[in-house]
């Protein structure tokens, strides 16, 4: 457990980093996608499911 949050603060600031400098490349899209994995896998997936779902919610039209 330990390690993955480690894992995801490491990578999300690798991320924020790349973004900032807006570094572009195969490398900025590996290191989201194991971001965003080890994300899934960590004990705050729930939330940011929670999150992104009311944000959707709040923006999708009604019909």
């Amino acid at each position: 457990m330990v390690l993955n949050v480690s894992a995801v603060v490491f990578f999300g600031a690798v991320l924020a980093v790349l973004v900032r400098r807006r570094q572009a490349s195969g490398f900025t899209a590996c290191v989201a996608v194991v971001f965003g994995f080890l994300l899934a896998s960590s004990t705050a997936a729930p939330a940011v499911h929670d999150i992104l779902a009311a944000a959707l919610t709040t923006l999708a039209p009604t019909r």
